[in-house]
């Protein structure tokens, strides 16, 4: 069994995530505690109780989901003796990633949520609220090169173009309301649905350029160190170890597409990996997972009983 671990991106967040965790394990409620502190607020507080409109907000939604995903891997190491080495790769979807360097050791965990604390704040101040949009196009037809046409198509009236190539009948595009909003007529014109996110920002588009350079101001002074597993990263979907390519790369995938379905391939076909752990809120990744490499094990760990019956197997 080759194994890696994937920590989930902005839409995994739900009121009480991490709750059952910090009830049942006080590895877990340092965890919560420690980005409580960096970030001088309660935000294990508002994770518990809400309010939800609270939650999903950009600025609080990033470093909730990564408290989360590293408590998990926290509990994981301290409780079952199940540490990073046990992984060939990590990955991480959109801010998932800086949680997968977290975990790998690349990053502190006080940095780690203070960068996404800031890195939320920044794409939301990118573009002005009702100036750009997102769209989820879906559907047996849909694939990245259907999403592409479509994207060029709104691309005649502003800007457009792939965000998340997640895995074929799940594409996200993103862009200009206008752009987008011309893109999801020629996507249904091409045999897919659309769905407009309900999202503040178009993220993963070149309109987030201005948190691309608050981010790269950031992560300039940043301690990155090599990962204890190497981070198949969003950009390129290839493994990597260099602490200056992180860096690079973290800015990137600001204004860059997620490649996520071609990562997931290249786990599967050139990194011989037999078992995908999604690692945080919710199970959206290891559902992909399950689409795009179905001869793969792929599960979730989210509470107490999936982290004991995971580690069972190992």
């Amino acid at each position: 069994m080759t194994l890696a671990f994937l920590f989930p991106g902005q839409g995994s967040q739900s009121i009480g995530m991490g709750a059952d965790l910090a009830d049942a394990f006080g590895s877990a409620r340092e965890v919560f505690q420690e980005v409580d502190d960096a970030l001088g607020q309660k935000l294990f507080a508002l994770m518990r109780e809400g309010p939800a409109e609270d939650i999903t907000l950009t600025e609080n939604a990033q470093p909730a989901l990564m408290a989360v995903s590293l408590a998990i891997m926290r509990v994981l190491e301290k409780d079952f003796g199940i540490g990073i080495a046990k992984a060939a790769f990590v990955a991480g979807h959109s801010l998932g990633e800086y949680s997968a360097l977290c975990a790998a050791g690349a990053m502190t965990l006080s940095d780690t949520a203070r960068l996404l604390k800031l890195r939320g704040q920044a794409m939301q101040r990118a573009v002005p609220v009702g100036a750009g949009a997102m769209a989820s196009l879906i559907g047996p037809k849909t694939d990245v090169a259907l999403a592409e046409a479509a994207a060029a198509e709104g691309s005649k009236v502003g800007l457009c173009t792939v965000a998340n190539d997640n895995n074929n009948g799940n594409v996200v595009i993103s862009g200009d309301t206008a752009a987008v909003e011309k893109a999801i007529e020629a996507a249904k014109a091409m045999g897919a649905r659309a769905i407009p996110l309900p999202v503040s920002a178009p993220f993963h588009c070149p309109l987030m350029q201005p948190a691309a350079d608050e981010m790269a101001d950031a992560l300039a002074s940043a301690t990155i160190l090599a990962p204890r597993a190497p981070l198949v990263a969003n950009v390129t979907a290839r493994p990597t170890l260099d602490p200056e390519a992180i860096r690079i790369m973290l800015v990137q995938q600001v204004t860059d597409r997620v490649r996520w379905r071609e990562s997931m391939l290249w786990l599967a076909e050139s990194g011989g990996v037999t078992r995908l752990a999604e690692a945080g809120s919710g199970k959206v990744l290891s559902g992909i997972a399950k689409r795009i490499v179905p001869d793969a094990d792929a599960v979730s760990l989210n509470g107490p009983a999936d982290l004991e019956a995971f580690a069972a197997t190992l």
